[in-house]
């Protein structure tokens, strides 16, 4: 290497350094000077810088494989979890933490803000994860976390409520270090490399699509005694698109918009509605679906069935993924064939391995997420589910805004706007009945 070949070059005799290499027989004064030796070294200098650099290739590439067949490789496991005591590449379910985790899941969809839960969580002296992983004996230390921080912080919230692995989904190589650098780079969603169905779940799909959906919501923080609006983040002005702001008038609760009540008629005007008007609306709308829907069992069954025809025309059919699977390593073989005959190198050998068992590895992906998607199919139409459970609602409560509604826009002629998280599907039925069917703007 070039910095090697400065020391002994330059350096050691400049400061009168006497250089002995035992493993090269090398013993030389600083005065000796030997040029066919310099040469030497120098090419030993270059092999040696090329060894690490192919370990570290070797190592990278052995991770990567792991990683592509759902097989945990971390230092640590996701608070919630523990590695297997049988297989350290495995990961089980800590069962007081991800009773912690299911809290704070339920916290979240109920409307408490992500700092309220870090403070309930440290009134109850709950430990945070760190905290709890130097409780259970690990040498564990959180290198984005002030000296002395001990409880729970809002990030700390909000990690646990974006960590997909809590889905049962291996998700790794979120961020990639060099050799030479301190810190880590994140990567893109596309790089990450995930793996569903690799350990037990903590939080059904359901609850996390729920969360997600929140998150990328602008509620307000509640106190620890308030609940969230039933509303929050869900209203918004249907001309200037901003979103409503609660006011309290007379025991009253209204909203306005937050254009007008910010900055004034001059931007927007008032778009007043009480929060017993727009339950009604909503209320009377939901219960009008529900009446609309003459045989909602029958309707299930076909968009189930539609469903699952759109899904195998995207995907393909199960056998030309075993299909592929099969040409691959066949492919694979004939490679190490051409190896060991010496017709490609062993670098070009490592290249098409590496190919070919990415490609084996995301039609894998493809069959067992198809399987997923056919013992899925009767639920992945939640809201039909409530709908027959609840052939007609009273009352609204947070949970079924979340469920039901995407967007609610007030316009200034006192008309409402709801979309609702299956307008689409709803629109498609409506194509389908004969009868008059419920207007959703």
């Amino acid at each position: 290497m070039p910095e090697v070949s400065k020391y002994t070059g330059e350096y050691f005799p400049s400061k009168r350094v006497r250089f002995i290499a035992i493993n090269d027989l090398v013993d030389r004064d600083y005065l000796d000077f030997d040029p066919d030796e310099d040469m030497l070294m120098d090419f030993k200098n270059m092999f040696n810088g090329f060894y690490p650099k192919d370990i570290s290739k070797k190592v990278r590439s052995t991770f990567r494989s792991k990683q592509n067949n759902g097989q945990f490789i971390g230092a640590f496991a996701s608070y919630g979890y523990v590695k297997s005591a049988l297989d350290h590449n495995k990961l089980e379910i800590d069962p007081y933490a991800a009773d912690i985790v299911r809290r704070i899941f339920a916290m979240y969809t109920k409307g408490i803000g992500q700092n309220t839960i870090a403070k309930i969580l440290n009134e109850e002296g709950v430990p945070c994860p760190s905290e709890y992983k130097k409780q259970c004996g690990l040498n564990y230390h959180n290198s984005n976390r002030l000296d002395g921080t001990s409880y729970w912080t809002y990030s700390t919230i909000r990690n646990i409520l974006r960590n997909e692995i809590y889905t049962g989904s291996m998700v790794q190589n979120k961020s990639f270090r060099h050799m030479c650098k301190k810190n880590a780079i994140s990567l893109p969603r596309q790089k990450w490399i995930v793996v569903e169905n690799t350990h037990t779940p903590v939080i059904d799909w359901e609850t996390w699509d729920k969360v997600q959906s929140l998150l990328k919501r602008n509620t307000r923080q509640t106190g620890l005694t308030n609940n969230v609006h039933l509303f929050a983040g869900y209203l918004k002005c249907g001309d200037c698109g901003r979103a409503m702001v609660k006011i309290k008038r007379g025991g009253r609760i209204l909203f306005n918009c937050g254009s007008y009540n910010r900055y004034g008629k001059e931007f927007c005007t008032i778009h007043s509605i009480t929060e017993e008007e727009l339950e009604e609306i909503i209320l009377e709308d939901l219960n009008l679906i529900i009446r609309s829907v003459q045989d909602i069992k029958k309707i299930a069954a076909e968009e189930n069935q539609r469903q699952n025809r759109t899904h195998f025309d995207s995907l393909g059919d199960i056998s030309k993924y075993q299909a592929e699977i099969e040409r691959l390593k066949k492919r694979k073989e004939r490679a190490y064939e051409d190896y060991a005959d010496g017709l490609i190198t062993k670098d070009e050998y490592r290249q098409y391995r590496d190919k070919y068992q990415r490609q084996i590895a995301a039609a894998g992906a493809a069959i067992e997420k198809m399987n997923r998607h056919k013992e899925r199919m009767p639920d992945d139409n939640p809201w039909m589910e409530r709908l027959l459970r609840h052939r007609e609602f009273h009352h609204l409560d947070r949970d079924m805004v979340v469920e039901m509604l995407s967007m609610i826009y007030v316009y200034e002629d006192n008309t409402i706007k709801i979309v609702y998280n299956f307008s689409e599907e709803l629109e498609a039925f409506r194509d389908r009945e004969t009868g008059e069917a419920p207007d959703l703007s």
